[in-house]
């Protein structure tokens, strides 16, 4: 609870240019309270803090009595929350709301607030606070990174050869719900042979082939929420092509010159660049389309961002992840993908999984 009510503190603390703001984003709520169920509201003003939620939730909210009001509602609680905004936000009358919000609904909130009230729209309050991640948030981290090298050593030592990728994806997912995870951070990503040059690949009954490169874009959700997120890119069965083996290590050298760059007051895009740039002098900067990577918490895909033009500035506790690629439609697809955090001298690698071309037996 101390943890939350700082949160709160500094959420308050941040409420420019307006005077309260609804939080209406259910991963901002459980960032602020721990709230995981899927109707709950936040009203931030400085004279109240008020949990809404609805009374399917009234006794497991009893807890957060202590941290702040707690108040049960029978429909509707977005209207009726804003409908009562005077006396959960006494004496305010400029109240943001977020941008996930519905364009329609936050119409309607529009008309029901207090005469005097005006909705306004306040965007990223709750996600700038959530940037930097505190020492709990990365141990929840590292903690949902450690099984992805379980998962990995065991594709390592296994075999790939005459598997479908949903075989293998589902090895995965096991592997990971039976280590007490409650969730994967999004579904895996299994892409052999010429799937692998599309990034995002959903893995389906394509059969893996001996001498075939398989992408592995995994990452698990613990009970906190965070998570964790990883990607290997293996040889079937021994050595492949030698002109894949050398997309590998040029896709290797990009990934560790994009490490290199990640360090305390480094922007997003120069980090993007630096391993951009090797790509390109390998001959195969148009065959690299997305960016370098993107912050990661209680979101798979949240600030900062590492890509082309991002101004965002890298501070010790963020976590991201650095992840260039080659992809080479109609062959084969590279990626290597580290998640790491952002320390006052230069970053942690949260996954130690090789990154040496790793040959399955079979």
């Amino acid at each position: 609870m101390p943890e939350r009510r700082d949160r709160l503190d500094r959420a308050i603390a941040a409420l420019d240019g307006i005077d309260a703001l609804l939080v209406t984003n259910l991963v901002n709520v459980r960032y602020l309270t721990g709230y995981t169920g899927t109707n709950g509201i936040v009203v931030l003003s400085r004279e109240r803090a008020v949990f809404v939620t609805d009374f399917r939730y009234a006794d497991g909210v009893e807890h957060l009595r202590t941290l702040l009001d707690v108040v049960i509602l029978e429909r509707d609680i977005a209207g009726m929350t804003v409908e009562a905004l005077g006396e959960y936000a006494p004496g305010c009358t400029r109240v943001g709301f977020e941008g996930a919000l519905p364009y329609a609904l936050a119409d309607r909130l529009r008309g029901l607030a207090p005469a005097g009230v005006e909705l306004v729209l306040a965007d990223d309050v709750i996600e700038r606070l959530r940037r930097v991640k505190s020492a709990t948030e990365i141990a929840a981290t590292r903690h949902a990174a450690d099984i992805l090298e379980v998962v990995y050593t065991d594709i390592a030592n296994g075999t790939l050869v005459g598997r479908t990728e949903a075989d293998v994806a589902w090895q995965i997912e096991r592997t990971i719900r039976e280590a007490g995870f409650p969730a994967l951070s999004f579904e895996s990503i299994v892409a052999a042979g010429a799937n692998g040059a599309r990034p995002h690949c959903e893995p389906g009954p394509t059969v893996i082939a001996r001498g075939d490169l398989v992408t592995v874009d995994i990452g698990a959700r613990g009970e906190s929420g965070y998570c964790s997120d990883c990607t290997r890119t293996f040889a079937a069965g021994g050595a492949p092509a030698p002109e894949a083996a050398a997309d590998y290590q040029l896709v290797l050298d990009a990934q560790l010159a994009g490490l290199g760059s990640v360090r305390p007051g480094a922007l997003g895009g120069a980090c993007d660049a630096t391993a951009r740039e090797v790509i390109a002098a390998g001959g195969c900067g148009e065959l690299f389309g997305h960016g370098l990577g993107h912050g990661t918490g209680l979101d798979i895909h949240e600030a900062p961002t590492l890509r082309k033009g991002s101004e965002d500035v890298l501070a010790p506790g963020m976590i991201v992840t650095v992840e260039p690629g080659i992809y080479r439609p109609g062959q084969w697809g590279i990626r290597i993908e580290d998640q790491v955090v952002v320390t006052e001298s230069g970053h942690e690698i949260l996954t130690g999984f090789t990154k040496d071309l790793v040959e399955t037996a079979g």
